[in-house]
């Protein structure tokens, strides 16, 4: 009994730091702004302030507000789908690359990007992507186009700029779970008749499917909470829930509806890993049923 009680002690003094700094970084930033959200102003500088639910009923009776929403919303799933269709084969042919040196290449290709800073690597872009950047003035030069193309301050060059930035991250999400497939099961199915194409679909793709789901999740979160490439991109032309929320602070100093919008982007992160674990769960089941 004494040398369980000791474990569980030492356990808990292991434990106490990172759930002290999980409480001082996560719990309290949140639950500060969820408080804010339902105040009627700042309580630093007026010293009568109530509870009130107006800076939510703002956003859901104004349709500004809905648009900008929608726009995050379809700008992240076109991100994640971007990324899904860039980066799922070059996972798959990282994983079942042979050749250490070859992975070792190729996993340096898609980590060279990430150690360099995102502001870095969206100013490249908007060196490419304006309309007398490097792009334009080749296809102009070359006869291709009479006029530049549009692909700044609009969402094909945000979502250009996230799919750069995030595309990693799906990737060796993916790398990992396609990796621990095993490759006789492909064989297996091939010398049962059926061509690679369809091992492909009936066999790797069905069980890649968490890597799928997870990396999803993650491009997706990380695409409707970005601010540097949206606002450098899309020049203030598409409003995202980020630039909202700077706007409301630097601008209005609304600390209240600013904070509303952050718990609303929180909400819309915390509904899509309800999703994503509701999704694995079923994927699990019906692999356990085959």
């Amino acid at each position: 009994m004494s040398a369980a009680g000791g474990r569980s002690n030492g356990l808990a003094l292991l434990v106490l730091p990172s759930a002290l700094l999980f409480t001082l970084f996560f719990f309290l930033p949140i639950g500060l702004m969820a408080v804010m959200s339902l105040l009627t102003g700042n309580p630093v500088v007026m010293p009568h302030v109530a509870f009130t639910t107006r800076h939510y009923a703002r956003i859901v009776n104004d349709t500004y507000y809905l648009e900008v929403i929608w726009t995050t919303i379809r700008i992240g799933l076109v991100t994640t789908l971007v990324a899904l269709a860039i980066g799922y084969p070059l996972a798959h042919w990282m994983a079942r690359i042979r050749s250490r040196a070859g992975h070792a290449a190729l996993l340096m290709a898609v980590l060279a990007p990430m150690l360099t800073g995102i502001v870095v690597r969206t100013f490249a872009w908007m060196t490419l992507l304006s309309d007398k950047g490097v792009i334009n003035q080749t296809l102009i030069s070359l006869g291709l186009v009479t006029q530049p193309l549009k692909l700044m301050y609009n969402e094909t060059g945000i979502v250009i700029g996230l799919v750069h930035i995030y595309v990693p991250f799906m990737v060796l999400t993916l790398t990992g779970v396609i990796g621990r497939i095993d490759e006789r099961l492909e064989q297996a199915a091939e010398n049962l008749g059926a061509s690679p194409f369809r091992a492909f679909i009936e066999v790797t793709l069905p069980l890649s499917l968490p890597g799928i789901l997870a990396g999803s999740l993650l491009v997706f979160a990380l695409s409707i909470s970005a601010y540097v490439t949206p606002i450098l991109l899309g020049g203030f032309q598409i409003m995202t829930l980020p630039i909202l929320i700077y706007q409301q602070i630097s601008a209005n100093f609304n600390v209240g509806f600013a904070a509303a919008l952050g718990m609303l982007l929180l909400a819309l992160s915390l509904a899509l890993v309800l999703a994503y674990n509701r999704a694995l769960g079923l994927v699990s089941g019906q692999q356990e049923l085959q």
